[in-house]
């Protein structure tokens, strides 16, 4: 397989009983009980834990063997981020040899049901496109990317949240350009592929600097493996990881938009067609794609738009707080056309990179677009001030 090793926040994906594991039983900020391992990946491991009744996702990273701290990096993206379809942090810090993030616990991955259900239906597909589209939208807005899309992590809310779809995973996540001036990183070629690279767009397996519209594309791979079963560059045989990346590119830019979608609806193709041909400035028009699944959905299948998927059942109904949710993000940035669209030669301009010191603890009070470090780019003339409450 080309992918990275998976990782999961659910409660169904990994038989987490395992009595030698030293961290099952354990309490940790004096609160969060360790009770089941739901999966790990490069990055480290994922617990479910318990506390006042309550159940949370505990997500280890070991401090010993990890060089970059990934996992700071996430929390501060995720706390700064904060909305209705990221999950809420709850603690982050360290425990012995492991930093520990600590957020709310949601149910299953889209990876994990799909395995179940094999393909989902266009009406399905275009209700989770909708919503793909309209988070990274609300994070985009905010100055950052994602640069990881795919279907582990992309995760279904649990109770009555089950309607909506979340974001996880932000430990590649960046700033893509200045919160005050609205310039964006320049468009330089990087050493090596950021992401997965089957769902990776053609210019990130290109190596070259990722923008808003290497996570859109990413959508539209991912939503057209829901409806195939499969996409053409999977499975190629291929040992060495540099080589695989190499064929996957060739294959992806070999296979046409009418090619990757032929037989499901025009608006899949259409929405590949147009964040394929992007400029890495430019900006998405985000609500033409959210119309395009909601229109094909009410008016050409004559369906409702109620976010009841193919895996929905009458007791998930019951659950939700409405019957047809409003999932849209709300956002008050409203950015002028002049800052939106700017030129090439201004865009080119470096932002200062600066290290920010190892915080041993996070606090989300008074984080917001001018004063948070993210991904060592300075937005703050102050420079650091170090966040010291454990919990918030």
């Amino acid at each position: 397989m080309e992918d990275e090793p998976k990782s999961h926040y659910s409660d169904n994906c990994y038989d987490g009983h395992d009595r030698n594991d030293p961290i099952i039983g354990k309490k940790f900020f004096s609160k969060y009980r360790a009770v089941k391992k739901l999966g790990e990946g490069s990055f480290g491991k994922v617990y479910k834990a318990e506390y006042n009744n309550e159940y949370f996702a505990l997500k280890f990273e070991n401090r010993l063997k990890s060089q970059q701290n990934m996992l700071e990096h996430e929390a501060t993206i995720m706390t700064y981020l904060k909305g209705p379809n990221i999950p809420i942090i709850k603690s982050y810090g360290y425990c012995g040899d492991y930093n520990i993030l600590v957020m709310q616990f949601l149910d299953r991955s889209l990876e994990d049901i799909f395995n179940r259900i094999k393909k989902f239906t266009v009406k399905t597909t275009c209700m989770l496109g909708y919503q793909m589209v309209n988070i990274l939208q609300y994070i985009h807005d905010r100055h950052i990317i994602h640069r990881d899309i795919k279907p582990d992590n992309f995760v279904m809310g649990a109770k009555e949240n089950n309607a909506h779809l979340y974001l996880l995973d932000f430990g590649l996540a960046k700033k893509y350009r200045s919160s005050k001036t609205l310039i964006q990183c320049p468009y330089i070629k990087k050493k090596k592929l950021t992401g997965t690279a089957r769902y990776a767009s053609i210019h990130a397996l290109e190596e070259m600097e990722q923008s808003r519209r290497d996570d859109l594309e990413s959508v539209g791979y991912v939503l057209m493996y829901f409806l195939r079963g499969s996409l053409p560059w999977q499975g190629l045989k291929i040992k060495s990881k540099e080589e695989r990346y190499k064929g996957i590119l060739v294959k992806k830019k070999e296979t046409s938009s009418e090619e990757l979608c032929r037989g499901f609806p025009e608006e899949f193709k259409e929405f590949v067609e147009y964040t394929r041909k992007l400029d890495y400035y430019e900006q998405p028009d985000y609500d033409m794609l959210k119309a395009k699944f909601f229109n094909l959905v009410t008016k050409t299948n004559g369906e409702a738009f109620d976010y009841i998927y193919d895996w929905t059942t009458d007791s998930d109904i019951k659950k939700r707080k409405v019957e047809y949710p409003d999932l849209a993000p709300s956002t008050n940035e409203k950015k002028s056309t002049q800052k939106e669209m700017e030129s090439t030669n201004s865009n080119k301009k470096k932002l200062n990179p600066v290290h920010a010191p190892n915080n041993k603890t996070m606090n989300s009070e008074n984080m917001d677009a001018n004063n948070v470090i993210i991904d060592g780019l300075r937005e703050n003339n102050n420079g650091y001030q170090s966040k010291c409450c454990i919990i918030f």
